[in-house]
């Protein structure tokens, strides 16, 4: 079962992402916040696997709330929820460590879809919020080293192919259905990527294919 914590200061929006997540049969949410205070709280008490954070709360906003997780001995992966106009927040919310980053339209199965993927240990794109990320980050990220080079050259061209549709915010299942695989045969390819391009999740392998020019 995959523990959840659902943090936003609009009580609605919290009741709606806990009752869609709770249709999940492997997702449960152990508690809810209306503040960051409170989910760093609640994420130090529950031991959630996945937090949902807002980035706008009052108090303690969802990037302070996600920097305090880090330390705590049980930390939570993090997913960032984020409305149209919330740019500036992207690029700290990677350096806090956030896992994903979804729109808080995000139909009802890719939310839960997110929510497992970020809790098997990868990071989650929404395709809605991707350009977004990449946009907010791609002044920092620097140019393309001879080592990203010799990374991406590791690649074979399947596995190139899959990192191009990564890099688009595709879920898993998606790009199978495109490259007509299975998804533990996308999964594989993914975590292969990752080792190769040296990247922590999809977040950041998604970055370096924007950085290469593959994600244009």
């Amino acid at each position: 079962m995959i523990r959840v914590l659902v943090a936003d200061d609009d009580q609605f929006v919290r009741q709606g992402l806990t009752t869609i997540l709770e249709t999940g049969t492997d997702v449960h949410v152990v508690a809810q916040a209306e503040d960051g205070r409170e989910a760093v709280e609640a994420a130090r008490r529950f031991a959630p696997d996945v937090a949902l954070l807002d980035v706008r709360m009052p108090r303690v906003d969802g990037l302070r709330a996600a920097w305090e997780m880090r330390t705590l001995p049980s930390p939570p992966r993090v997913v960032i929820l984020t409305s149209f106009g919330e740019d500036e927040y992207i690029a700290e919310a990677v350096r806090a460590g956030a896992a994903g980053f979804l729109t808080k339209d995000t139909p009802p199965g890719g939310l839960i879809e997110a929510v497992r993927t970020v809790a098997s240990g990868h990071g989650m794109l929404s395709p809605a919020v991707t350009g977004r990320v990449l946009s907010a980050l791609r002044r920092r990220s620097g140019a393309v080293t001879a080592e990203l080079r010799e990374q991406l050259a590791s690649l074979t061209p399947r596995e190139r192919t899959v990192l191009v549709l990564l890099a688009t915010g595709l879920p898993n299942t998606g790009i199978g259905t495109q490259l007509d695989m299975t998804e533990a045969t996308v999964k594989g390819h993914v975590t292969r990527i990752l080792a190769k391009l040296g990247a922590a999740n999809r977040v950041q392998a998604a970055l370096l294919a924007d950085r290469a020019g593959l994600a244009e």
